[in-house]
């Protein structure tokens, strides 16, 4: 009767204790949902909309067709943009031929003059000024000189430039500057040198809007700067005096 009574009281410990486990349990489960529920739970960061597209021109169309003209008697014809030759770029023009004409006797007359000054002549840093013409003028008449000769041209190619070349003398004007002497012999040469400086200035800058040749680009660029600086220069020299 004992040991009945002893193992039913066993069997009803153990429900006992498996009751509570189970209570246990539900109550850490609850306790789970409670501390992790969704309202609390980290959340990940926002992801950032990407910009909208921007929509970009497109490029020319290189095959977009181009009329050709066709050859005397022939019809014109399309062809693809990207398939045209370049149009061939004029080494030089008229306006290149016609100032290089003009330069070389327009320096022969500088150089004329600015000879004179050393016989004739009074004022020390004139002297340095004609010797700087001609140190400067007599290299570019031969520069000048081979650019003709280089393209098949001469002097004559320009035409006949005698009347229109700014700041040439006449004659009887170099005729009183060759018979005068000291102080009036500066003062003439200093107007005279002036006016032909001015002239070659002029001449340059219509090529640099009229010519396309790089390299008398460059010389006439020379002319105007040099030029006029010579032209200061004389000016200072006679008003210290």
């Amino acid at each position: 009767m004992l040991g009945k009574w002893i193992r039913a009281f066993s069997q009803q410990s153990r429900a006992i204790v498996l009751v509570e486990l189970a209570v246990l349990a539900v109550l850490a489960v609850g306790t789970a949902v409670v501390i992790w529920g969704p309202d609390d739970a980290p959340k990940p960061a926002a992801t950032a909309a990407p910009p909208p597209e921007l929509e970009l021109p497109g490029l020319p169309d290189s095959t977009a067709p181009v009329l050709m003209p066709g050859k005397p008697g022939e019809p014109a014809k399309t062809v693809p943009a990207n398939e045209v030759p370049p149009m061939p770029r004029p080494s030089h023009n008229n306006a290149d031929i016609r100032f290089v004409t003009m330069m070389i006797p327009h320096h022969e007359q500088a150089l004329v003059m600015a000879k004179l000054v050393a016989d004739r002549g009074e004022n020390a840093q004139l002297k340095l000024i004609a010797d700087r013409i001609l140190a400067a003028q007599e290299p570019e008449i031969k520069v000048l000189e081979g650019w003709l000769t280089d393209r098949g041209l001469n002097r004559n190619s320009g035409g006949n430039h005698e009347h229109t070349m700014g700041g040439m003398q006449s004659a009887e004007a170099l005729n009183r500057l060759t018979a005068a002497k000291g102080a009036e012999f500066d003062r003439m040469f200093v107007k005279m040198m002036t006016e032909h400086h001015q002239g070659a200035i002029d001449m340059a800058s219509e090529t640099l809007t009229l010519g396309v040749e790089p390299i008398i680009n460059e010389f006439a660029t020379g002319v105007i700067v040099e030029q006029q600086a010579e032209i200061n220069r004389m000016r200072e020299v006679l008003a210290a005096k």
